[in-house]
């Protein structure tokens, strides 16, 4: 008996090693099938819906990035324009697609804005964040004749002056988020005036309509030159390069006052996180581009990367500010 039970388990060993090397095989064959399709990713180009309107600073930061992309990603990364109602009708459409990786969108700061005032259900947790890539740092801008040569000058009249200071922003929009966050930190009144784009607000500052604006490199830098208007303090964590001069209002005191646009990409929700990152470490790798950092600085902004799990604490922590100081914006 035992020489027989011997015999019939010789005779099925050679079998069983043959199913079990084809079972095997036939596993690694679908393991290295999935590895190569997920190296594989893109195999065709990426819409890049930017939810603005050609020429503006989100389309010319866009386009470089676009420009700059495809010999780090492997494939082109074509913009596509869908403007309308401040950002919220491209970002919806990109809400819709398909979420294998295909189709990105832009997204800023306002965009978390218009869903705190009604603008919007959409919010960035309805999307996948995958990096932000630049920064437009805003500055507090003053006309001179005003007398203020320092920001502790500008908070200690409007202390002393509640509500006296015309302060010109996009009423509902990013710069009167700056604004009232700036009042909220020194639990200050200003006056808003709302003005549709920063041109027509800075010229307004210039002609003395109003006394403050946040401003940028590329809309003031020129009018500050020429002594017309004066930069008190920069939303950045350092000091700019083209205004060294410029405190930061970090340094100054204001920690949690980093006012800047930031501009980033998110992918409709559910996008496979494998995918995510091949598009964050293009993202990376052609924020480590000297030609594409010297055309953003250019530009008037700075490169600014994070990856997506800290571009996504960015968000939640701006959420929150934003959240908080919804019914100013609203008012």
């Amino acid at each position: 008996m035992r020489f027989a039970h011997s015999q019939t388990a010789d005779s099925i060993k050679p079998w069983t090693r043959r199913v079990l090397t084809a079972v095997a095989g036939s596993v690694l064959a679908v393991g290295c099938a999935s590895v190569s399709a997920q190296e594989a990713y893109p195999e065709e180009p990426v819409e890049f819906i930017v939810p603005w309107g050609p020429g503006g600073g989100s389309d010319v930061l866009m386009r470089l990035v676009s420009n700059n992309i495809e010999e780090h990603l492997g494939q082109p990364l074509p913009v596509i324009n869908m403007p309308g109602v401040s950002g919220t009708v491209g970002l919806a459409d990109l809400a819709e697609r398909p979420a294998d990786g295909y189709t990105v969108g832009q997204v800023h700061d306002g965009f978390l804005v218009s869903h705190h005032t009604g603008l919007t259900p959409l919010n960035w947790d309805d999307f996948e964040p995958i990096a932000s890539i630049t920064a437009s740092p805003q500055y507090l801008t003053v006309n001179p004749e005003r007398g203020w040569e320092t920001m502790a000058d500008f908070v200690e009249y409007a202390r002393e002056n509640p509500g006296e200071i015309r302060f010109g922003v996009t009423l509902g929009g990013v710069p009167h988020l700056h604004a009232a966050m700036i009042a909220e930190a020194e639990d200050l009144e200003f006056r808003y005036v709302g003005f549709e784009g920063t041109g027509e607000r800075i010229r307004a500052l210039v002609g003395g309509h109003i006394d403050a604006a946040m401003g940028d490199i590329a809309s003031s830098n020129q009018f500050v030159e020429n002594g017309d208007l004066a930069f008190l303090a920069v939303g950045h964590t350092e000091r700019m390069a083209q205004t060294p001069d410029v405190p930061t209002l970090m340094e100054l005191g204001y920690e949690d006052l980093q006012l800047s646009i930031l501009r980033g990409l998110i992918a409709p929700k559910g996008t496979p996180e494998d995918r995510i990152a091949v598009m964050a470490d293009a993202l990376e790798a052609t924020a480590n581009d000297e030609d594409f950092i010297r055309a953003v600085n250019n530009s008037g902004a700075e490169v600014h990367y994070m990856g997506p799990d800290e571009y996504r604490a960015h968000l939640e922590r701006l959420d929150a500010t934003v959240e908080r100081l919804a019914g100013q914006l609203q008012q």
